[in-house]
């Protein structure tokens, strides 16, 4: 999808404002719902996805499953809200040998596993919104000694609110983001 694009500093795939949020995704839904709702803390749109089995209710990207990403950007950074049940997400890259490598990460796992083909690993979440910082490249290299080459395909299962996900070239200070990337949470007075 974004093989031929110039790709430096920010890679939006998914704003919870845009007009088609989901645009590029395909979603999976049973026994739950994926839907546009106003969150309370931030008093702004957000994309909720919640279901009673996190593994059959999630977004993907792309949405064809014959395509792929072709993201360079090694940083996959997502804005989630805690919604204090088991969730998980999984991004596949592309290494230097050539071979589709699986990262899973979810809140309900205590140890990190490494297979040939997957590696899944624990993830702590605050109360609130996060924001999760992946650094695909020392993933790929820490598991599996090869380099990252691109992401092919991120899915992100329940249960979360979903603000924003994107890739950057390198992890950014607050300050440094452009505005539209912050959470912004409102000044109670």
């Amino acid at each position: 999808m974004f093989h031929n694009s110039f790709q430096s500093g920010f890679l939006s795939i998914l704003y919870s404002l845009g007009s088609r949020p989901l645009e590029i995704w395909a979603a999976e839904v049973r026994n739950g719902h994926i839907k546009r709702i106003t969150d309370d803390d931030i008093a702004s749109s957000v994309l909720e996805i919640v279901s009673a089995n996190v593994s059959t209710t999630y977004v993907t990207c792309p949405s064809d499953a014959q395509k792929t990403l072709g993201i360079k950007l090694p940083f996959l950074v997502m804005i989630i809200k805690n919604l204090k049940k088991y969730f998980s997400f999984e991004v596949q890259v592309l290494d230097d040998k050539n071979v589709r490598r699986r990262f899973r990460a979810s809140n309900y796992q205590s140890t990190t596993r490494v297979k040939p083909f997957i590696c899944t690993m624990p993830m702590r979440l605050d109360d609130g919104w996060n924001q999760i910082q992946f650094n695909l490249a020392d993933f790929t290299r820490r598991a599996y000694g090869t380099n990252y080459v691109e992401t092919l395909r991120v899915q992100i299962h329940a249960n979360c609110r979903l603000r924003r996900v994107y890739f950057s070239d390198r992890l950014y200070a607050e300050e440094e983001l452009p505005p539209e990337f912050k959470l912004f949470l409102p000044v109670h007075k």
